[in-house]
């Protein structure tokens, strides 16, 4: 069996390499998750903000629970990866 000549096996490795480095590490789901977790992070910012009180009822209870939930998200979205390998209907295995 004959093997591919050197300059076909450097392009088809230049190939490979091009679409391992064109995909892109996160998907729509992820950054949506990332954008919603930053609004939430923002509006409870923006309403420790409008309360102007430190010993708030917002500012000591609903503040910190928010950001918590808010900043796990986030990471939670980044590091969320989606099944790819899911069967399309009507595909046979």
């Amino acid at each position: 069996m004959k093997s591919l000549p050197k300059k076909q096996k450097n392009k088809q490795e230049q190939n490979k390499a091009a679409e391992i480095a064109a995909t892109m590490p996160l998907e729509a789901v992820n950054y949506i998750m990332i954008a919603l977790g930053a609004l939430v992070i923002a509006a409870s910012y923006w309403g420790m903000y409008l309360e102007r009180e430190v010993d708030g009822f917002f500012t000591l209870f609903i503040s910190p629970v928010t950001l918590i939930g808010a900043y796990l998200w986030v990471a939670f979205g980044v590091l969320y990866r989606p099944n790819r390998d899911k069967k399309q209907p009507g595909q046979s295995s």
